[in-house]
């Protein structure tokens, strides 16, 4: 085992941090629902009007209103502070989520269920923005990448166990209970992060307008790799399910999407510990490049055995380049734009996986091989972004320095 500082150690010296398991544990709390809104709404909708058309509208709006007004919040909570766009925020998606709850058992028409859900979209932070701006508030630079993979990890367990948390308590409760403890978990993660003092990002000064984050050549170029990532991972998760499907084994779907959380989950924890000898920019083609390749194997499965190694397989790089683009945002973004800057990073990225589900969905029904192309044409976006855009890439010291 290394030492306190290095290796895996590194997690124990962040987590003795004061605060840090605090933290850590209610920012998972609050961001839970980021994983449990989508399907929450496609089970009590399904389940109330027989439409997964319905529902599947409802969840996309609701998912497009976030990705829209993320990067809004996250400038709002630079200049006024993350706990007033915190307290507020989490007040009016508890208005929002209750007023979709109560249309939809009401069996509202589609259009009111839309303008609910786009409404508690609206009202969504983006958490895994505000926690990364917190961690880079409260540790050393020592430790900040550390502090983004133990992130990462918690990312994926919440997409592991989020929906495992809503189809149980559906099958239990009822079909309603999924938003609800949405609701419940929303505000009782920001409340308690709104109020840990010790890791709120400073906002600037009334007095000065904080340069916006999207200005910045490296934030852009970050952006569409993030999109080319996303591209890839939702290609990747309908080629998945296209080859359950082939296979007259859809619950396969599920299991394979887990494998792929589990190699990421795995890959995060370690490389959260190894100290990487190469600037973050060379490391970000290195790990792009990783997740385009790991990507082409999912073509060539020939058996349910063989697509869930690879399935794993295909999950390995995608903490560590989530990780090192964190990082990279952390060194571009100008001071006074840390939450804005993550939270545009994890808009890209989740209209990348939206555009790659559904590019990825159209290509399937000839055969799951033909998403999985899809997929890999993502990562190839994303590594030819970051090897191109090297220069822009260069953290603020070294450009001031040259």
């Amino acid at each position: 085992m290394a030492g306190a500082d290095s290796g895996f150690g590194a997690y124990s010296r962040l987590l003795r941090e004061p605060g840090a398991v605090a933290l850590g544990f209610w920012g998972m709390v609050g961001r839970f629902p980021i994983a449990m809104r989508p399907i929450s709404c496609l089970l009590l909708i399904s389940a109330v009007t027989g439409s997964l058309g319905d529902a599947g509208a409802v969840a996309a709006a609701m998912l497009v209103a976030q990705g829209i007004a993320s990067p809004a919040l996250g400038r709002l909570a630079d200049r006024v502070s993350q706990r007033r766009v915190l307290l507020t925020a989490c007040a009016a998606h508890a208005a929002a989520i209750t007023s979709l709850l109560v249309a939809i058992l009401l069996g509202a028409p589609l259009w009111l269920l839309v303008v609910a859900a786009a409404a508690t979209g609206c009202a969504s932070v983006s958490f895994t923005s505000f926690m990364r701006a917190r961690w880079t508030r409260m540790v050393d630079h020592g430790l900040l990448r550390t502090a983004f993979a133990l992130e990462s990890v918690l990312d994926e367990t919440i997409f592991l166990l989020g929906p495992l948390l809503v189809t149980a308590l559906a099958a239990t409760a009822h079909p309603a209970a999924g938003l609800v403890a949405c609701a419940v978990l929303t505000t009782a993660g920001s409340v308690v992060v709104a109020l840990h003092r010790r890791s709120e990002p400073v906002p600037a000064p009334t007095t000065e307008r904080p340069p916006r984050a999207i200005g910045v050549p490296g934030v852009q170029v970050l952006m569409v790799a993030y999109a080319g990532m996303g591209f890839q991972l939702g290609a990747v998760d309908v080629t998945l399910v296209a080859f359950a499907r082939e296979w007259s084994m859809p619950a396969l779907g599920g299991v394979f999407l887990s494998l792929t959380a589990v190699g990421s989950l795995v890959a995060g924890v370690v490389f959260g510990a190894v100290d990487a000898k190469l600037p973050p920019r060379r490391l970000l083609s290195v790990t792009t490049g990783v997740l385009a390749l790991g990507a082409v194997p999912l073509a060539f499965a020939g058996s349910p055995l063989v697509m869930g190694l690879f399935a794993a397989t295909a999950g390995v790089a995608i903490a560590p380049a989530l990780i090192t683009g964190s990082t990279l945002l952390e060194s571009l973004a100008p001071r006074g734009s840390l939450s804005e800057g993550f939270s545009w990073l994890t808009s890209a990225g989740a209209v990348g996986i939206a555009s790659g589900t559904a590019v990825g969905g159209r290509l399937a029904d000839g055969g799951f091989a033909g998403s999985a192309w899809v997929a890999v044409g993502g990562g190839v976006l994303a590594l030819v972004l970051s090897l191109g855009g090297q220069a822009a890439l260069r953290p603020r010291e070294e450009t001031t320095a040259q």
